[in-house]
């Protein structure tokens, strides 16, 4: 049996779709379901019994060839077809006892986008990867990382290049980046772009994680156990949260491993050195304060605090002052001319002296043409 998991967001999604109920409605509807089970339901738990009260099938096809927006966390033997929109660097990961290669692309179709991220000898196939490319996917898998589902290709999955008969609209390639204000941001915003200052920063978290695919990992009774490659002798990762203000607003930020790297200027062993030492990174923290950094990233909402927090996916810890300048520049001109759009026009000399003063029109005799 296939355990798939359904996204919040698309369980509301798909009742808003199929019938015309209002999201506010959805959600209050959700909320007396929470009340009524209190403790014994979760919030998505809630909204899949109001999907079912209301006729509503939230589970799409699992099996066969599925187009992006049906591929759900928790598919295996997974099979897609779809076009390369973006190819990201491939990087080495060492943790003690394993090492390898990661790297990833984002696969797209006319349905949605979706990361695909290949591990070690699969790495080597990023290299015949091109934009716009058609390729197809065969027993994958997918999980849900960070609130964000992902494809990943073991030993045995097929990653088939322009494949024969399989045909693909065109999409957008790429990502395109856009610049907001922290007060402008929205739930859900996707690569997003804000300037800012840290003024708070918080002390490293490490949890460990499978030396293998990365995945954070508990401790059970037999030590350590990774739901894909069983008992294993952890690795550490690391995140880091802290605050950034823009002059709008100011919103908690969290960096994950390789972002943290790039913020600090640190590597790998530098900042594990401070795991069971917290004093090692204190001179990074006062570092940090009160630096101006751009981070590109995804809006996602804290539901135990009911707040915005950006997860950064790319981080400049020194943006060029000169670009930051002139971006300013054009954005105030932009308002300007925006601005001098909706003033009244101002009417010339020569139009002035065609105009009548108020006091010289003859009043309209309204009854005088009466019958």
């Amino acid at each position: 049996m296939v355990m798939v998991k359904v996204p919040y967001e698309d369980i509301i999604a798909k009742i808003e779709e199929e019938k015309g109920i209002g999201k506010e409605e959805i959600e209050s509807k959700i909320k007396a379901k929470l009340n009524q089970l209190s403790g014994l339901i979760s919030k998505e738990g809630a909204a899949h019994i109001i999907a079912n009260e209301l006729g509503v099938n939230i589970f799409p096809q699992t099996s066969g060839k599925l187009k992006i927006k049906n591929i759900l966390p928790g598919i295996r033997n997974l099979e897609t077809v779809g076009r390369v929109a973006q190819i990201f660097e491939v990087r080495s990961f060492n943790s003690g006892s394993r090492s390898g290669k990661v790297g990833s692309f984002m696969l797209g179709d006319e349905t949605g986008k979706i990361r695909v991220v290949l591990w070690n000898d699969q790495v080597d196939k990023l290299s015949s990867l091109k934009e716009n490319m058609i390729i197809k996917i065969a027993g994958a898998y997918v999980k849900e990382n960070n609130g964000r589902k992902e494809i990943h290709l073991n030993d045995m999955s097929k990653l088939i290049l322009n494949p024969e008969g399989e045909t693909v609209p065109e999409i957008q390639l790429g990502s395109a980046r856009q610049r907001k204000k922290i007060s402008e941001l929205t739930e859900n915003d996707e690569n997003i772009e804000i300037l800012g200052t840290i003024v708070q920063v918080f002390d490293m978290k490490f949890f460990e994680v499978c030396p293998q695919c990365n995945r954070r990992t508990k401790p059970r009774e037999e030590g350590f156990v990774c739901n894909e490659h069983g008992k294993i002798e952890p690795a550490y990762s690391y995140l880091l949260n802290l605050f950034i203000d823009d002059g709008s607003d100011s919103i908690r930020t969290v960096f994950f491993r390789n972002q943290v790297q790039s913020l600090t200027g640190k590597t790998n062993e530098e900042i594990l050195a401070g795991k069971d030492d917290s004093s090692v990174l204190e001179p990074v923290k006062m570092d940090l304060l009160g630096k101006i950094i751009k981070v590109v990233g995804r809006v996602n909402k804290n539901e135990m605090f009911e707040r915005l927090e950006l997860v950064a996916n790319l981080v400049d810890p020194n943006p060029n002052p000169d670009q930051e300048i002139k971006r300013l520049q054009e954005e105030i001109k932009q308002k300007e001319e925006s601005s001098a759009e909706e003033q009244p026009i101002e009417p010339s000399a020569e139009q002035k002296e065609d105009i009548l003063p108020v006091d010289s029109i003859e009043p309209v005799d309204e009854d005088k043409n009466a019958p």
